[in-house]
């Protein structure tokens, strides 16, 4: 389905703020423009090829900013990228039927909402310890076969689960989240660009481009300390938690009737 102008420059401004907000966390947002995207009607080949593009410029200026004030010393992060990167891209060419797709988008956008809401339980106080290697590996590589699948960074599932074992302060854990979604995001959408089609949807993702360019520039220069982490986390959750309850309810049926919409 192609999107009307007015459309398209509805979902800029959206799109904006939303790389705003998330960059300043060292998040990419594509969990976010996900959603917005497959609620404006865009067709769900178009959906992971726009948000893993985007996802990239944010996740990449944010990377940049948070390893520019010393918040990667300490965390290893090639493990969790020498895996994900590969099953980013090997994932991001298996092709999905549009009942596959939504139903495995709305169970991914509700393990965002869970991991998001109970990121609170996590004491933010806690000295880290060493994430194993084998560990790293282990989640690297199932983070990046989701995020190729349906284009979310991985960010929004890895920040949580760094804070939740207390691998990471919570800074550390942004500033993994931002690489993290950066590699998995350029690998996804290689993998994505492959698939037949998939380049012809570039009349969207310039103007959404665009946009996140400048919302992600200037969130990540205003930092993580500039909004409230609760906001952004527990509001996060409540919209993938409200479009995961509807992606999966419009699953149903074209599971039922064979995958054809």
């Amino acid at each position: 389905m192609t999107l009307e102008p007015l459309e398209t420059a509805g979902l800029a401004v959206a799109f904006l703020g939303i790389a705003l907000v998330y960059a300043s966390v060292g998040f990419g947002g594509g969990s976010a423009y996900t959603a917005l995207l497959a609620l404006a009607g865009a067709s769900p080949a178009a959906i992971p090829v726009v948000s893993l593009a985007c996802n990239l410029v944010v996740a990449a200026g944010g990377a940049l900013q948070f390893a520019r004030r010393g918040h990667l010393g300490r965390l290893r992060v090639w493990p969790l990228l020498l895996a994900s990167a590969p099953a980013a891209y090997l994932a991001g060419r298996y092709p999905l039927d549009p009942a596959a797709y939504l139903l495995l988008l709305g169970l991914a956008l509700a393990a965002a909402a869970v991991l998001l809401w109970l990121r609170g339980a996590a004491d933010d106080q806690a000295a880290p310890r060493p994430m194993p290697d084998r560990a790293a590996v282990g989640v690297g590589a199932g983070l990046g076969a989701l995020s190729g699948l349906t284009g979310i960074g991985g960010g929004i599932y890895l920040s949580p689960l760094l804070m939740l074992r207390r691998w990471a302060a919570p800074r550390e854990a942004a500033a993994a989240a931002a690489v993290f979604i950066a590699v998995n995001s350029l690998f996804g959408l290689a993998g994505q660009l492959t698939k037949p089609g998939a380049r012809d949807h570039a009349a969207l993702i310039v103007p959404l481009g665009l946009a996140v360019l400048l919302g992600g520039s200037v969130g990540s220069r205003l930092g993580a300390g500039v909004f409230a982490p609760s906001l952004v986390r527990r509001g996060t959750a409540a919209l993938a938690a409200l479009v995961a309850a509807r992606l999966l309810a419009r699953s149903v049926p074209l599971l039922l009737a064979g995958g054809v919409p």
